[in-house]
């Protein structure tokens, strides 16, 4: 990933949808500017979705994603349509294409996005070629509840309109998160203790870490960065105890042995379970480690594919956490980028990573998945934190 540009977990992710052959990977063109996806006279031909990144003046970073069509058939049929109810989870607003009188499936998926209070932006594409293009649109506006746009993806009318309503329905709380949140403010003095690690990529700084200095900085706060070995040193240095000290979840035992008593304290993974989860109900999933016995069995979700490597936090170091209270013969399964299971019932807990390389709605949608199975989820610096028995002495904000 270039360093200039922004990730695409935190923009603003926006879906098409619609029947197949209505137009939606032409609009997602015209929309970009670009020959971002196939185009194709062949229904089925978008199988799985395709992503594409841009800036739109008014909101920002955004991703476009192009899905199968939602009224696919046969075996790939069906996998394609699963793949686009993926997209759906990650999806922050949502354009449903038109290109004929809309049917049960556009209403089912109109149900479905309203359900998960996704905005919607109802367009009937080829309004160049649709003698009744606007009977269409006066019977999506009545399935919808939302007046329906009319654009041309070949001939490019209408593309400002459907920029200008994107606008309009980006969520209100969207630009009102932040990492820090209320603990750290301007003129803070924060220290990062950041142990480089066998895992920290060669030449430079995770995710979390890069994003965590860019809004410090932003803030004016006076940050002081170092490795766990030479905290003292870093603390020395400083002439007053830092308001805020922020730390890899792994090195918590030993960060909270040294950290000065008015020096608040948390993680790069709790800072980003805040920002793109529920953090109240992570830290109500982590009680559930008290419950877990030998024979439970326990989830770990994280965001991103990776080769496993010694001391992988995620793969060794917190089920031999989890082993060490409950057993060893506790069972752990791990799922990664996107492989979440449909059914969580045989799972007694859900531990997530910060999930820096997911959106907010996608995080979301599985916590509210979890929730649905009565399974409880945690974060996890958060399990760590309980683990460790200074969960109610660290700042989770929220």
């Amino acid at each position: 990933m270039n360093l200039n540009q922004t990730p695409r977990g935190m923009r603003l992710h926006i879906g098409i949808f619609g029947k197949r052959n209505s137009g939606k990977s032409s609009l997602m063109n015209a929309l970009t500017n670009q020959k971002a996806a196939i185009v194709s006279e062949i229904a089925g031909t978008t199988a799985d979705p395709v992503y594409k990144s841009m800036e739109i003046h008014g909101i920002g970073p955004v991703v476009f994603i192009d899905t199968a069509g939602f009224d696919d058939e046969g075996y790939l049929g069906e996998k394609r349509v699963d793949m686009t109810e993926k997209a759906f989870r990650k999806t922050d607003v949502a354009i449903i294409v038109f290109s004929s009188m809309p049917g049960a499936e556009e209403d089912e998926w109109t149900k479905k996005l309203k359900k998960a209070g996704i905005p919607i932006i109802p367009v009937v594409n080829k309004a160049d070629i649709l003698e009744n293009a606007k009977e269409i649109a006066a019977e999506a506006e009545k399935m919808t509840g939302i007046p329906a746009l009319t654009a041309s993806a070949l001939e490019k009318t209408g593309i400002d309109g459907i920029r200008k309503a994107l606008i309009k329905s980006v969520p209100e709380d969207y630009d009102s998160l932040t990492l820090t949140g209320g603990l750290a403010s301007d003129g803070d003095s924060v220290l990062l203790v950041m142990p480089q690690d066998i895992q920290a990529p060669k030449n430079r700084l995770i995710l979390p870490q890069v994003q965590t200095i860019r809004e410090l900085l932003d803030r004016k706060c006076i940050t002081v960065c170092c490795t766990a070995d030479r905290m003292d040193q870093a603390l020395a240095s400083m002439k007053n105890p830092p308001n805020l000290i922020i730390t890899d979840s792994q090195a918590f035992p030993t960060v909270w042995e040294k950290k000065p008593e008015k020096s608040l304290l948390t993680s790069f993974s709790i800072l980003m379970a805040g920002l793109k989860g529920d953090i109240g109900e992570f830290a109500k999933g982590a009680e559930a480690i008290s419950r877990l016995g030998p024979s439970s069995h326990v989830l770990i979700a994280e965001a991103c594919t990776h080769a496993p490597l010694p001391e992988d936090i995620g793969r060794e170091k917190i089920p031999a956490m989890l082993r060490k209270r409950a057993g060893e013969s506790l069972q752990v399964t791990i799922s990664a980028g996107a492989d979440f299971p449909k059914d969580l019932s045989k799972y007694d807990l859900i531990i997530h990573c910060g999930a820096c390389m997911f959106n907010r709605r996608y995080v979301l949608s599985r916590i509210e998945q979890a929730k649905e199975a009565g399974i409880p989820i945690t974060n996890y610096g958060i399990a760590i934190a309980y683990m460790s028995g200074i969960l109610d002495k660290i700042s989770i904000g929220g």
